[in-house]
């Protein structure tokens, strides 16, 4: 069996959530396995501060915050850098 990329998106369920999300599982790939959390479970959120990840949405790719998730928000440039899309 082949090793899956790990993608985890962070949501609070709003429309820049959603953007998010729909963009992931565009640029995702067969080996990419794609998760959306929700922000409202609490054990999500202790999760998501232990990334790091202080607003949402937010990217991890195989357990790291994608860079683009630190400051204003996800871009599709950022994510294929950080490996979105890329078969392992």
């Amino acid at each position: 069996m082949a090793t899956k990329r790990k993608i985890e998106v962070f949501s609070a369920g709003c429309p820049a959530c959603q953007e998010t999300i729909n963009l992931v599982n565009q640029v995702a790939c067969p080996s990419c396995d794609v998760s959306v959390l929700n922000m409202n479970d609490p054990k999500v959120a202790s999760r998501a501060k232990g990334l790091g990840i202080r607003s949402v949405p937010a990217v991890v790719i195989d357990g790291k915050l994608a860079d683009c998730c630190t400051g204003r928000g996800p871009d599709e440039a950022t994510l294929r850098a950080a490996g979105l899309g890329q078969a392992i």
